[in-house]
């Protein structure tokens, strides 16, 4: 079926981080599978990381059916938007069928992209993974992509107002090799496995952030145990 929407989508998007001067530098895209599916698994310290997790599969070609809480598809502006490039929404209260749904696209040669601290980390650090995301790859038989996101924080996140100002703000991006997900193993083993696999590659991509912030005022982006003042991780 032709995508009449995800493309121009990705278009507008990639117009607009031209017009932000933004520094995108992503590796490791090779770890995307050109065929079939798999489960993408990402960080979560922006509202827009959706946006930049799904161009970690645009050098393979492939696009990224994410799933995002239902609201997001009964909004007035994202709803159509989020039906017409078939991303999956999840009623925390009701989840089977948005699981099911998932099924269905990993099954058929999707990517289904997951969140697996569920919402953003405002410490920007790892939060505990849930093991949906293991679970569903372990059903399908498909492999699940690391992926770390960072400088995502800088341009909107939770608590904090939006930046969408010509500032030249960098995003780094990683994503790291295939994490399988045999039937025979304990879900929550492979959970583990993936986050740590997720942390070195945040690490990695904090190692490689090219930017510090410009004063006392500009350390809020960064995780406390960086020196920074972000928020300490809830125990």
């Amino acid at each position: 079926m032709a995508e009449l929407v995800y493309r121009p989508v990705i278009g507008a998007a990639l117009t607009m981080f031209k017009a932000l001067d933004l520094k995108i530098d992503l590796k490791g895209a090779e770890h995307i599978p050109r065929t079939g599916g798999a489960v993408l698994v990402s960080n979560h310290i922006s509202y827009m990381d959706f946006i930049f997790a799904g161009l970690a599969a645009r050098p393979q070609k492939r696009l990224v059916r994410f799933m995002a809480k239902d609201a997001v598809f009964r909004h007035k502006v994202s709803g159509p938007l989020m039906r017409g490039m078939k991303h999956i929404p999840v009623d925390r209260n009701q989840g089977e069928a948005a699981y099911a749904h998932a099924l269905e696209s990993l099954r058929s040669g999707e990517i289904v992209g997951v969140f697996p601290e569920a919402t953003i980390s405002p410490s920007f650090t790892l939060k505990s993974f849930k093991s949906g995301a293991a679970r569903m790859a372990q059903e399908a038989g498909v492999p699940l992509i690391p992926v770390a996101l960072w400088g995502t924080q800088r341009l909107w996140t939770k608590g904090r107002p939006r930046n969408f100002k010509r500032s030249h703000i960098p995003v780094t991006i990683r994503v790291g090799e295939a994490v399988e997900a045999p039937r025979e193993q304990y879900a929550g083993a492979i959970t583990r496995r993936l986050r740590e696999r997720v942390q070195e590659l945040l690490e990695a991509a904090q190692r490689a952030y090219p930017v510090r912030p410009k004063g006392p005022d500009d350390t809020w982006w960064v995780p406390a145990h960086l020196g920074g003042t972000a928020p300490e991780p809830a125990k």
